[in-house]
């Protein structure tokens, strides 16, 4: 191991060089860990389950044209998912105001006290009929589904407290932490009524993926409720190897059904797999574009080190040649050239690691995000280090190369 004080005598005769490596360490340590900590919590949210068995999920989105009468729509949609569900390659069809990843829906606080002021839990409303469990496939745990002289259909305007509800084992949990929530009463928005929990299912995401639902991505309350108006939107189920074919049939079969609708847009007729895509989009684009500026930063920062070194090397040859003259081996430069960066690297990492934090922090108030885990701290610490001793190697080397007849010749 080299001695220290001709390291650090060599690097005061250096500073501008070496404060702008330290810099651009620290610099790279704060925007890495960041950016690698919004990764995982966007890849964390894209494998996020909704609870459904999402094979073979086709959704349609239906607007009436010149149908103002909410009770006729009602009866137009009824005939839509009566249709539906008689067709060949259907396993079954549901009408919902909303599911999972949907983008859009209702939501509302959950209380379990009639006089409680303030919600325990959110939540999201889904208004469906006998049939979403098994549209949607998913996993009742305990209770028991709707029957279907429980369904009721009502103007979205004129919705009342229904006596029944299906809610997540989420909110159950959160509802009624120290046991069973079957059979126990909540409490929708402000309604003074309650409902009764007859079923829980194992697993119900939000209609929405971005971050502002992650407090409550798996709240879900489904009611025996089917909202009339000009607009439905149904969720078919294809037997298996048919949804292909259903996403073709389906549309032609309600055109054909009745004229008076518009199917059209890139809502207007997807697959899950597209429903996925689409809701996560951003998160998508965000996670490559910050790979991609790590990976740009990181590549820079090595090239910085690299081009320092190569530079310092160039400028120290007759150095370089004296030493070996007097006995420093190959091995003894080689350390000598890998110390100085450590101690450059150690320095640019100190200062990183409070950047990130600062960063984090400042992201935290400013965007509601989450505290860094000082796990990535650590681990950025660690590869910037790395990174560094791997960058000098190749010009620490070739300075190890350097003949002592070096000391013979003018600078």
């Amino acid at each position: 191991m080299p001695h220290i004080k001709p390291i650090l005598a060599a690097l005061k005769r250096h500073k501008a060089g070496t404060i702008l490596i330290a810099l651009q360490i620290a610099l790279t340590l704060a925007i890495v860990c960041n950016a690698l900590f919004i990764i995982q919590q966007r890849v964390t949210r894209l494998s996020r389950p909704t609870g459904m068995d999402e094979s073979n999920l086709v959704a349609i989105q239906n607007r009436w044209v010149g149908v103002t009468d909410a009770a006729a729509a009602g009866v137009l949609t009824r005939a839509d998912v009566l249709a539906l569900r008689q067709m060949p390659g259907v396993q079954d069809a549901v009408q919902v105001n909303a599911f999972p990843l949907r983008g859009g829906g209702w939501s509302t606080g959950v209380r379990v006290d009639v006089d409680g002021k303030k919600p325990i839990a959110h939540t999201t409303q889904y208004f469906m009929d006998e049939h979403a469990l098994a549209t949607m496939g998913v996993k009742l745990i305990a209770g028991r589904n709707f029957r279907a002289d429980e369904v009721v259909t009502t103007d979205p305007d004129k919705i009342q407290t229904s006596p029944q509800a299906i809610v997540s084992k989420a909110l159950a949990d959160k509802l009624y932490p120290d046991g069973s929530a079957l059979g126990k009463p909540i409490y929708l928005g402000d309604d003074r009524t309650p409902s009764t929990v007859i079923g829980v299912v194992e697993r119900l995401q939000v209609p929405w993926g971005a971050a502002w639902t992650d407090d409550f991505a798996e709240n879900s309350v489904i009611l025996p409720v089917q909202l009339t108006g000009n607009f439905s939107t149904y969720l078919i189920r294809a037997k298996p190897g048919q949804q292909a074919e259903l996403v073709k049939a389906a549309p032609a079969m309600l055109t054909k059904l009745n004229r008076l609708r518009v199917i059209t847009g890139d809502r207007g007729v997807r697959t899950f797999e597209v429903v996925r895509e689409q809701a996560y989009k951003s998160d998508r684009g965000l996670a490559i574009l910050m790979g991609v500026i790590c990976l740009i930063l990181l590549a820079i920062t090595a090239a910085g080190i690299v081009g320092l070194t190569s530079f310092w090397v160039g400028q120290r040859r007759k150095q370089i040649g004296v030493r070996r003259a007097l006995g420093a081996t190959k091995h003894d430069i080689l350390s000598y050239f890998l110390t100085e960066n450590l101690m450059i690297g150690i320095a640019g990492v100190v200062i990183g690691a409070l950047m990130a934090v600062g960063l984090n922090l400042w992201m935290v108030t400013q965007f509601e995000m989450a505290r860094l885990s000082m796990a990535y701290v650590a681990a950025g610490v660690i590869a910037l280090l790395l990174l560094g001793q791997a960058a000098v190697l190749a010009p620490a080397m070739r300075a190890a190369k350097v003949p002592p007849v070096e000391a013979t010749r003018s600078v």
